[in-house]
């Protein structure tokens, strides 16, 4: 889930909100102040209520931006790196760049996060009792251990991909070596559980209770959809077992020496070539990548006197995939890289090039070929 509103870093990792966000922190808002403290302190007046409504609403969550950055940290502590913190309509996601390498340090990310929950649920519990002196506090903090509580209790549902899930997936991969399997098991797992939300939703929407059964129906499709596609994936990367760049890399490639102008360079781009990249150099001595990209960015005044070497990327900047490595690494490297192809070396020469595009189309035949 991406941000759609940035606010601000911490840990260099980008904290932002949903636009769905907005629905929940209403909801979560008037809900407080004109259920709950109204019942708790029915001598304070409404403006004292929306006051109080949206102080505690910030704490909630707050406390759930604090739960994620309990996995962040810890994810970070183990070198991979986490491209964002968003907050949604169903609490908060951390997206990490890749996977765990070990069941150690997937359980270890996995649990952080209710373990911070539960270190807030205990200070809240601990102010709740402090406070009871000043009426005001008593019930806010009261409230926010409890919902902290709650936190822990639901992200520890064994139903993958919530944390729960994830502690159950490092288990079941603990026992059995087997990452892919231990991902289906909690898959599935998690699509049981999904359905049984679902369920309990429809039996509370006919009995009455038409709010909560909407809404546990909701989480329920939310979960079924996140085990489908966490299922899908272990199916892939086992597919993708074995698989390395070398075998999906584009072995030709268009090479130029470095001297080529870029109005010579531009008569086959302006042909109805516009993706075409080319490899700055001869064979034996790369020395960087030159696209249609680059050229925009060149007046068109200048094309006769500007050489592709002015505007290339070296190749000491570029990522660079070795041939021998997974082919899911290397996508993982792109994508924590942000580029959409690189070139891939052999005993320190460029081979070939991958790009997105081209693993895409591989694993559609793969899949396809599967099925």
């Amino acid at each position: 889930m991406q941000s759609n509103i940035r606010l601000f870093r911490i840990w260099g990792i980008p904290i932002g909100l949903s636009f769905s966000w907005f629905v929940i922190f209403g909801l979560v808002t008037w809900s407080l102040a004109t259920g709950f403290f109204p019942t708790a302190l029915p001598e304070l007046s409404g403006a004292g209520y929306a006051v109080l409504g949206l102080v505690t609403s910030l704490l909630f969550f707050g406390s759930v931006l604090a739960h994620e950055l309990g996995h962040a940290y810890v994810a970070q502590r183990h070198g991979i790196p986490v491209r964002s913190i968003t907050l949604h309509l169903l609490g908060g996601l951390a997206q990490i760049g890749r996977e765990p390498a070990t069941a150690g340090a997937e359980f270890r990310i996995a649990i952080a996060g209710p373990l911070v929950s539960l270190v807030l649920a205990g200070l809240f519990a601990v102010l709740s009792v402090a406070d009871q002196a000043v009426p005001v506090l008593g019930p806010l903090t009261s409230w926010l251990a409890r919902i902290n509580l709650l936190l822990v209790l639901f992200n520890l549902i064994p139903g993958f991909p919530l944390d729960g899930g994830r502690v159950l997936r490092a288990i079941v991969w603990k026992l059995t070596a087997n990452a892919h399997r231990a991902t289906r098991i909690a898959a599935v797992i998690g699509q049981v559980v999904a359905f049984s939300f679902i369920g309990v939703g429809v039996v509370s929407l006919f009995g009455g209770a038409a709010s909560n059964g909407l809404w546990l129906i909701f989480i329920g499709w939310f979960l079924q959809s996140a085990a489908s596609g966490s299922y899908a994936q272990a199916r892939l990367e086992q597919e993708l077992e074995g698989v390395t760049a070398g075998q999906v890399m584009q072995r030709e490639r268009v090479e130029i020496p470095a001297a080529t102008t870029v109005e010579q360079l531009a008569g086959p781009l302006g042909a109805g070539q516009e993706q075409r990249l080319y490899f700055v150099g001869d064979e034996d001595d790369i020395e960087g990548m030159v696209t249609a990209a680059d050229i925009a960015r060149v007046p068109r005044s200048l094309w006769p006197f500007t050489r592709v070497e002015q505007i290339m990327t070296p190749i000491q900047r570029l990522l660079g995939i070795q041939a021998q490595t997974a082919l899911l690494e290397a996508l993982q490297q792109m994508e924590e890289a942000q580029v959409t192809q690189a070139p891939v070396f052999a005993e320190g020469r460029v081979v070939g090039l991958l790009s997105r595009d081209q693993v895409l189309r591989f694993i559609r035949s793969r899949v396809g070929a599967a099925a």
